[in-house]
């Protein structure tokens, strides 16, 4: 899958074809993270990944390990995103957001839309934005709120044992990982993820805001 205006094309006429279901705004504070489109580059560096040869054209999503030394969910995987501050759009916020934790600044021209805001376990209603990036940019690391920079490849996403679901003690919904390499990432991030490839590649309106996370995100 490469990272060109033809897969441009098909993430826009899928998007077009969701309807996007918003969360109550007393259900929790707000966030947006980014679900930043772009070149593979140099690989996702993950062991059971290729990280050159072949790989630098194809499409990929940027992810990141958050810093070890921040206070909540250090070192844990994520899309770029934070807090939506006073007077901020949940689309300005993750522009800002990209800007601030890899050194990517985009305008608003950039945004494909948006997919089903997810109420997390640690009390954040946290709106996805699709974002289109295209090929060829540079990332840079903020080293206070990232560990690591990964442009994992839209394909990993695609696999045939993915998603992981993992059932719960008592009943309810399960728990849903994504696989990538020889590890995996966890819900709430996992659940944006599986929306996307299901929504923007694949066309099916499928729904994860139910979908439970597990107990180290609750925090």
């Amino acid at each position: 899958m490469e990272c060109d205006e033809a897969l441009k094309t098909q993430v826009i006429e899928n998007h077009a074809r969701f309807k996007v279901i918003t969360a109550a705004p007393h259900a929790g504070r707000g966030a947006a993270v980014a679900v930043a489109i772009t070149d593979a580059g140099y690989g996702a560096g993950l062991p059971g990944m290729p990280a050159h040869s072949g790989w630098q054209s194809h499409a990929a999503l940027v992810l990141t390990k958050r810093s070890s030394k921040l206070r909540h969910h250090p070192g844990q995987w994520a899309l770029p995103g934070g807090r939506i501050d006073a007077g901020e759009t949940s689309a300005q916020a993750a522009l800002r957001e990209l800007h601030e934790e890899v050194g990517l600044e985009l305008d608003a021209s950039a945004i494909v839309g948006f997919l089903d805001d997810f109420i997390t376990r640690s009390g954040f209603i946290m709106t996805p934005v699709v974002v289109w990036i295209g090929p060829c940019r540079d990332l840079v690391p903020n080293v206070a709120e990232v560990d690591s920079i990964h442009r994992i490849p839209i394909s990993e996403f695609l696999r045939s044992d993915a998603p992981l679901l993992e059932e719960v003690p008592g009943g309810g919904a399960p728990v849903l990982r994504m696989p990538i390499g020889e590890t995996w990432i966890a819900a709430p991030t996992a659940a944006i993820l599986y929306q996307f490839r299901e929504v923007c590649i694949g066309g099916n309106a499928t729904r994860v805001a139910h979908y439970e996370q597990p107990a180290f995100a609750w925090r």
